[in-house]
């Protein structure tokens, strides 16, 4: 009777905040595909549109970007008319989210996504046109951040067992093999030179960029070195395809995550460290309302005088 009466009671309650929830709009944000340009200091913007844009790469022979958006990947020309221009990756009803990008001859493409048979995000490997997508991860969440310089392996964030570590997955085929095992890891990317993969992690406190041999960070992480130290929170290193600069994403201080969107972010640039490191003094380029989807995976145009990100405004 007492069961009976407690559910007749929390019912309306229940019902009601549904009501609420149902009732409250959700933010809508307007992008701006911008690109800055190291020769003039400056950045302009390429193209807007009221939604939700995100993660430009620059494709290898400098035509266009790639971005995804509303579960799709779509093409940008960065010359003529800027136009989304939509790719076909087959019947695998795949929703791909802001982790993408080609190998350095532009021939395949990785990406990551959600689809039929898996709520949560996979790795998934194609041709440079987005046909043959083939399931290169079948453990999930699972995102691809970097392709290694020889295009054999693909650098992988995973969670696995409640946490999330950094991997390597072989393109031939088999199993992930796992770099990392402190902290909470993420953006791996690979150095021109195949030496080594920057990664940011909260291991050291707060968020910071990392690094270590590519085949990973060894026991206990112990060959894992620090590569920035300040009160920045540093996400997503990524190299100029030259290898003479890191370009890295940063959030005001205290910012425990990179999902949502604000004011403050910075994109900030170091010359690229060498086999001993010094400490880092990074430059600020520009400071923004931005944040996830802003620069996810690497945005150098090919002749590393450009990069493209994405700037967000209320609506």
């Amino acid at each position: 009777m007492i069961e009976r009466t407690m559910h007749r009671f929390l019912m309306p309650v229940l019902l009601a905040a549904v009501a609420l929830a149902q009732q409250t709009p959700q933010q809508r944000y307007r992008s701006r595909i911008s690109i800055y340009d190291l020769g003039t200091k400056r950045s302009f913007v390429l193209y807007s549109a009221d939604q939700v844009i995100e993660a430009p790469n620059w494709s290898r022979n400098g035509k266009f970007l790639l971005v995804n958006t509303g579960g799709s990947l779509y093409r940008l020309p960065v010359e003529g008319e800027a136009k989304l221009e939509k790719i076909d990756l087959g019947e695998g009803g795949y929703r791909c989210n802001n982790d993408h990008d080609y190998t350095r001859d532009g021939k395949q493409l990785a990406f990551s996504a959600s689809s039929p048979n898996s709520r949560q995000s996979q790795v998934y490997l194609a041709n440079g046109d987005g046909s043959g997508a083939k399931l290169m991860t079948p453990l999930s969440p699972s995102y691809f951040h970097g392709w290694s310089p020889d295009a054999k392996w693909l650098a992988v964030v995973g969670q696995r067992d409640g946490k999330f570590n950094l991997f390597r997955v072989p393109v031939e085929g088999g199993t992930e093999q796992r770099l990392t095992t402190k902290g909470y890891d993420d953006g791996p990317e690979y150095s021109p030179d195949g030496k080594w993969i920057y990664f940011n992690s909260n291991r050291g406190g707060g968020w910071d960029i990392w690094r270590m041999p590519p085949d990973g960070a060894g026991a206990d992480d112990a060959k894992a070195e620090r590569v920035t130290s300040d009160e920045v929170e540093d996400w997503f290193p990524h190299f100029s395809p030259n290898g003479k600069l890191l370009l890295i994403f940063g959030f005001p201080p205290g910012t425990p995550n990179h999902n949502d969107k604000m004011e403050g972010v910075v994109l900030r640039l170091i010359p690229a460290p060498g086999a001993k490191l010094k400490a880092a003094h990074p430059e600020v380029l520009v400071k923004f309302f931005g944040g996830q989807g802003t620069i996810n995976v690497n945005s150098w145009s090919p002749d590393s005088k450009k990069f493209a990100y994405v700037v967000y405004e209320k609506q």
